[in-house]
């Protein structure tokens, strides 16, 4: 057996890392999660079809849907997309990854206004509050590729070669957030 050959079963034979463990079981859940999607969207059937749902938790009167059910329906449809855009944008290596802030603060302002019993029409008018998340999203993401264009121009990089250089990594919510501010 050749040395690189050794090399190679030895590399095979070595227990995972306790960091590609946390990996696999994270990515494990998140396919469970985006696998199970049907079924949690389903969970609105479970909710009665009456205009006042009693529970030992709490006690829902539906207001503009007259039914808790259609209430539960309307929130499902509207918490599957959030959930993965969410998975989404923190799973996204890309530079334009930052894009995804602009459908998910749409998705939680129509579940705000869901559940608010007082609106007439819940999507009316919602892009002036989505005006300030916009505001911030969309010059930076402009910027990102005015700057990759500009590498382009000076250098002979690839575009992947710039996204690599331009992606962010190994930072949480908090760490996302923070560069924004």
């Amino acid at each position: 057996m050749s040395n690189s050959q050794q090399k190679l079963t030895k590399q095979k034979s070595k227990p995972l890392k306790i960091k590609d463990k946390k990996s696999l079981l994270l990515g494990s859940v998140v396919a469970t999660i985006i696998a199970a999607t049907p079924f949690i969207y389903n969970l609105y059937s479970s909710v009665p079809d009456v205009k006042v749902w009693n529970t030992f938790l709490f006690t829902y009167e539906s207001g503009w849907y007259e039914s808790a059910n259609v209430m539960a329906w309307t929130i499902m449809g509207k918490l599957i997309p959030i959930m993965l855009l969410i998975i989404w944008f923190f799973t996204n290596r890309h530079w334009w990854y930052h894009v995804l802030i602009v459908p998910i603060a749409m998705y939680i302002y129509q579940i705000i206004e869901t559940f608010n019993d007082d609106v007439q029409f819940s999507e009316e008018n919602n892009v002036l509050y989505l005006l300030p998340v916009m505001a911030i999203v969309i010059p930076s993401i402009y910027l990102i590729r005015a700057k990759m264009f500009n590498k382009i121009n000076d250098a002979n990089k690839t575009l992947e070669e710039l996204e690599e250089e331009f992606k962010i990594g190994g930072k949480g919510f908090w760490g996302k957030f923070s560069d924004y501010f």
